[in-house]
């Protein structure tokens, strides 16, 4: 599955789909509104991909403000309610020390300090546990 929309500028945020995970990359700033329009393209891709698991990958952001904060957030949580998990990768160390200026925790929101990390978190946390102790063969 591949979608996306176009913000006012004409830029398209992909939202690909890599087996049960969807990725996104972001690249510059992101207007108000093209924020808000990928939070509900992200829940749809959810719903609609029955996906378990959301990258956000940053890597390409300089520039947070406490609006995208709070999206971000917002994404998780929504993304949590269609039972999938949100990890934001690549932030950059000034993107974090933004957010911690500006007093955003963005509950319920994992991290990683790459996309290729951020898909092993999602790839372990769907991994089904073994029930009981292994079962050994008498000889």
């Amino acid at each position: 599955m591949t979608g996306g929309f176009q913000d006012p500028t004409g830029a398209s945020v992909p939202v690909l789909r890599l087996g049960d995970v969807l990725l996104v990359t972001l690249q510059g700033e992101l207007e108000d509104k093209s924020a808000e329009q990928l939070q509900q393209d992200i829940s749809e891709a959810i719903a609609g991909s029955s996906a378990t698991g959301v990258v956000i990958d940053v890597s390409g952001v300089e520039i947070v403000d406490s609006f995208l904060g709070r999206v971000f957030a917002e994404i998780a949580a929504s993304a949590k309610l269609l039972a999938a998990e949100t990890v934001v990768a690549g932030m950059r160390p000034a993107v974090a020390i933004t957010l911690v200026e500006l007093g955003l925790t963005l509950p319920g929101l994992r991290t990683a300090l790459d996309t290729d990390e951020a898909l092993r978190m999602l790839t372990r946390a769907s991994t089904p546990l073994s029930h009981g102790p292994a079962r050994q063969e008498n000889a």
